[in-house]
């Protein structure tokens, strides 16, 4: 009614007048001082720092535990210091290091600051210089940092960051604590110590560990930690000590804590002291890593259940059958019911003692040595329950895949072998403030803060395959597959830690933890057969000696090799970007440019697909080695240590592997996704042959047999051109590309599937079954012009033959192009040239300008 009483120029004033307000408003708005938006998103990191006993300061270096009861976790321990700005403009790579424990010549090292640098070695500098790279923020980091991830801010604007900075300034505060190798020698500068080093530094958790059995937790009246409702805990737990007279758990009795760290953005705490005392894999009690704080109190950072990583697995499965059922089913089946359980399982193709299951778990102590050395293959799967974590990628648990190296090592307490692994985290930036790095298992997965043992399930498989695992010497000439696989892994690491000097490392369909970790294997493959090819005394050596145990143990690494090289690039058509970020992944300092070219595209991640999914390099992988006779140990883990039920364990899957059918734990999705993009791998010329082979054997079979019954005979359709080429081009899609996707892609097995004879056969049976009963059908239905040519008995024979020669091709070469091929070729030239245009009905299915 006001607004009605108002003249046209009030109006128009009024109006005015609200835009400008409006415009104000905005203005204010943008101009205004507002708090940081880091603050509104906070990460997991800073949430855990605040605590106290998160803080390194927390733990008093003077503070040493009882020397037998507790070793420490290396010869060097510290503190890693980023220099300071104007340090930081000397363009090197050193950082300082507050000693934390070092090696009886130099405890008068402990509680300084050092510096730690590189051994002046030209191979080792020309491998830092590779991977050193300007770092300059992207606008996509500066978002990344304020929605709460974790970025190297602190180097932002730096020039020339190599592998030291960039381990010291990955996260915010200088808290990364790390382990230096024996290797470590000490060099003066005046009256300065320097700590020269030839391998990067490892992080690790705690400076001193012991083994110990968990008693019981210790009462307390106070309220500000309670796991049940009628009984109130502090974070102090009575444990007892390994004796090593008597081999038990009969030791010292200390009381130690054990803290409890808070909820993060997840809404749950990383780990939890409910109930801990009762958990199965405390049987044999845990390993735990940590320090004294400044009351005396042994506080721990990391925990490790002991059984997890003693030789003795709890079960032993032989024959390649059950170990490749092992891996791609049994492995992650029942996840949410075994919630607080894990499973250690030998897989081996040799028979031990003539038994085809299950075996004593302490016959595979015959198949570990001291001294041996494993690769591992590391996935991680989901978080369910009523906090479940929300996902990336609708009906598919993802997951991480990370490489890693285990050796069998000495206990140091119980004197019994047992595994001792690291992990290379080829890890992008995160809320948890996790570091692409060497991580001991202590580190990675037993901490407290940010560890995944109490949340996540886990499988480790240690792969001992002497092939690679052992190094050669050809006459004094030296080659590693592990360190030189292990050394591509370590440059990646670098490299991921600063974004290639974005100062993000982000994940794309073709760039990814798990695509890199594949694309360092690649390179590793590369550098091995890059090396032999440029070495004439490799060859001479393998040509003058082919009986010796060497050279079968090298034809093994090159079969192993090929194996490989398939899986990372199934398409046949090998990645740009990997191609030629080889030499500079090599660590050689070959590569001249210092921003690597990188595709993201899809193209590029389908190329590799194989390689975009956890889960599915896990289980490929570890399938390769067993084909090619490897053994190996299965670590499983399911939300072990304290109990927190608002989570539960999900398995990790491939894309849409949470659309089962029910009753099953058969993906359909999945199964068609993989059988689709492994069919469209480009033909070799192995293929073309068999192209060439199937359909000379249908002319042999298939011309007399239907010249003898009338069915075909020489007749060429005389249409125009453009309608021979529209009939060719629809034939290539109907029926040759839909019914080889549904009869042969879509049913039968892929041959890289591991499937054996009884299933496949009886997919072949099913396919031919119904290709065979599809045409008839179609005629009576959606094409009604081939009717009743379809029924013809003769036609059908025909069918049938091209049905079973499409299914030979298509299990020889695994090729759907081939398939289509075949198929195409077959209807063309009997359309067309054989006079089958003149079997359909042309009243019903009309070809214009046709002559019959």
């Amino acid at each position: 009614m006001i607004w009605r009483g108002l003249s046209r120029k009030a109006r128009l004033k009024f109006t005015i007048f609200v835009l400008l307000a409006f415009i104000a408003v905005v203005a204010v708005l943008q101009l205004s001082p507002r708090q940081p938006q880091r603050g509104q998103y906070e990460s997991n990191y800073a949430i855990h720092i605040r605590q106290d006993f998160n803080q390194p300061s927390f733990y008093p270096v003077g503070q040493i535990p009882p020397v037998n009861l507790y070793k420490p976790v290396a010869d060097w321990v510290g503190r890693l210091i980023l220099p300071t700005k104007q340090q930081l403009q000397d363009n090197l790579d050193w950082v300082w290091m507050e000693v934390q424990h070092a090696p009886p010549t130099a405890e008068n090292l402990v509680g300084n600051m050092v510096r730690v640098e590189w051994k002046k070695n030209k191979d080792l500098l020309a491998y830092v210089q590779a991977v050193t790279r300007d770092v300059n923020f992207t606008s996509e980091v500066i978002k990344s940092q304020k929605q709460g991830i974790i970025h190297p801010f602190r180097l932002n604007g730096v020039r020339h960051v190599g592998i030291l900075r960039s381990l010291a300034g990955a996260n915010p505060d200088d808290n990364t604590i790390v382990a230096l190798d024996s290797h470590t020698i000490i060099a003066k500068s005046g009256e300065k110590s320097i700590l020269q080093i030839e391998r990067e530094p490892i992080l690790v958790a705690g400076r001193f560990y012991g083994l110990v059995k968990i008693v019981k937790p210790i009462q307390s009246d106070s309220k500000s930690l309670s796991f049940t409702k009628h009984k109130q805990y502090s974070d102090y737990f009575l444990v007892q000590h390994y004796n090593p007279t008597s081999n038990k758990f009969d030791g010292v009795v200390e009381t130690i804590r054990i803290p409890q760290q808070v909820r993060d953005t997840r809404n749950f705490a990383p780990s939890t002291l409910q109930q801990i005392e009762k958990s199965p894999a405390g049987k044999e009690g845990w390993y735990i890593y940590g320090a004294k704080d400044v009351n005396g109190v042994f506080v721990v950072d990391a925990i490790a259940p002991r059984s997890l990583f003693q030789i003795q697995a709890n079960q032993i499965i032989t024959g390649k059958e059950l170990g490749l059922n092992y891996i791609k089913a049994e492995n992650w089946q029942n996840t949410e019911k075994n919630k607080g359980k894990f499973n250690t399982v030998l897989l081996t193709l040799r028979d031990t003692q003539n038994s085809n299951t299950l075996n004593s778990p302490y016959q595979s102590i015959s198949k570990w040595q001291e001294g041996d050395r494993a690769i591992l293959l590391h996935l991680f799967g989901g978080i369910g329950g009523r906090k479940a974590e929300p996902l990336g990628v609708p009906y598919t648990i993802t997951g991480h895949f990370a490489f890693g190296i285990a050796e069998v090592v000495r206990d140091e307490f119980t004197n019994e072998l047992r595994f001792e692994t690291k992990y290379h985290q080829i890890y992008a930036h995160n809320s948890d403030g996790i570091i692409a790095g060497t991580h001991t298992w202590a580190d990675y997965m037993g901490s407290l803060q940010r560890g995944w043992l109490a949340t996540r399930p886990v499988s480790d498989i240690l792969i001992k395959f002497d092939p690679v695992t052992q190094d050669y010497d050809f006459d004094g000439i030296k080659l590693s597959p592990l360190d030189q696989f292990q050394q591509q892994l370590q440059v990646t690491m670098a490299r991921y830690r600063v974004g290639d000097g974005t100062g993000g490392a982000m994940v794309s369909p073709a760039t990814s933890c798990v695509q890199d970790s594949s694309q360092a294997l690649y390179a590793a493959i590369l550098a091995i057969k890059n090396q032999v090819a440029t070495t004439p005394q490799i060859q001479t050596w393998l040509n003058a000696n082919p009986n010796h145990l060497q050279t079968l143990r090298f034809q093994q690494l090159v079969k192993l090799g090929q194996s490989l090289e398939k899986q990372l690039a199934p398409l046949g058509i090998v990645r740009a970007d990997w191609q030629s970020q080889a030499d500079i992944l090599a660590g050689t300092g070959m590569g001249k440019t210092t921003q690597p070219f990188k595709d993201g595209s899809i193209w590029a991640g389908l190329t590799t697909w194989r390689t975009m999914m956890p889960r599915q390099v896990h289980d490929d992988l570890a399938a390769i080695f067993l084909k090619h006779g490897a053994t190996m140990q299965v670590l499983r883990t399911n939300q072990v240590g304290g109990w927190e039920p608002d989570i539960t364990p999900i398995a990790p899957t491939i894309f849409f592997g949470q659309i089962k059918i029910p009753f099953t734990n058969i993906s359909p999705l999945t199964i068609i996704l993989n059988r689709f993009l492994a069919s469209l791998a480009v033909p070799t010329l192995q293929d073309w042959l068999v192209i060439i082979l199937m359909l000379g054997i249908y002319c042999i079979i298939a011309l007399p047999f239907g010249f003898k019954f009338d069915f075909i005979q020489i007749q060429i359709w005389s249409a125009t051109w453009i309608d021979k080429c529209l009939l060719i081009l629809r034939c290539l899609f109907l029926p040759a590309i839909v019914e080889e996707l549904l009869f042969r892609v879509f049913l039968l097995p892929h041959p890289i599937e591991n499937t054996n004879w009884l299933q496949w056969s009886l997919w072949v049976n099913l396919s031919l079954l119904l290709f065979l009963i599809y045409h008839p059908l179609n005629a009576k239905t959606f094409f009604k012009a081939g009717y009743p040519t379809f029924f013809n008995p003769v036609f059908l024979g025909l069918t049938a033959l091209l049905g079973i020669l499409c299914t030979v091709a298509y299990v020889l070469t695994g090729s759907f192009w081939v398939v289509v091929l075949i198929h195409w070729v077959v209807v063309v030239v009997w359309l067309i040239v054989l006079g089958g245009i003149t079997k359909l009905d042309i009243e019903n299915h009309k070809f214009p300008n046709t002559k019959l």
